[in-house]
């Protein structure tokens, strides 16, 4: 296999065979997901190529989850943190949001001002991936937000957000 002239292989492990996302198969996630997830309300373009994904609507949170699948993989097989950061956001945000929304009574735009991710795992091909976020605390114009990533139940990462409600 020939590498690109940037890129160097980690000498312990070879670089695994990379698929396309139309590749048939790499789109295809198990049909079995936890009760109350269906397909996310909320898309977008950097989370297109992610899809399927799957969110679940409680009382205090909007519940992120998928199956993880190569597209979502680093080079060494891991779930890459890019992906994680970028949905414990989205899951933040959108609770930030709904929470907001259903104790002001008026849709609030959550931004982003300042995100921490600390990651303390590792998630593989197959497993699903969740993201449970909790509103700590809600002012008239910030939201603080935490959430806990699992891989099949286990912890793979926390994250931390602060959010301005517009």
């Amino acid at each position: 296999m020939t590498q690109p002239p940037d890129r160097t292989p980690h000498p312990d492990q070879p670089d695994p065979p990379r698929t396309s996302p139309t590749v048939p198969g790499d789109m295809a996630a198990p049909s079995a997901r936890p009760e109350g997830f269906e397909p996310h309300f909320r898309q977008s373009p950097l989370t297109a190529p992610w899809e399927p994904i799957f969110s679940r609507r409680t009382a205090q949170a909007v519940q992120i989850g998928l199956h993880i699948r190569e597209a979502h993989c680093n080079s060494r097989g891991f779930v890459h943190g890019g992906l994680i950061s970028a949905l414990a956001d989205n899951a933040m945000g959108l609770s930030a949001g709904h929470l907001a929304q259903q104790t002001a009574g008026e849709q609030r735009r959550p931004v982003t001002i300042n995100l921490a991710v600390d990651f303390t795992g590792t998630g593989k091909v197959g497993q699903w991936l969740s993201f449970e976020p909790r509103v700590l605390k809600l002012t008239r114009t910030l939201a603080f937000v935490d959430c806990v990533v699992l891989a099949d139940g286990a912890m793979l990462a926390r994250a931390n957000a602060t959010f301005r409600l517009g």
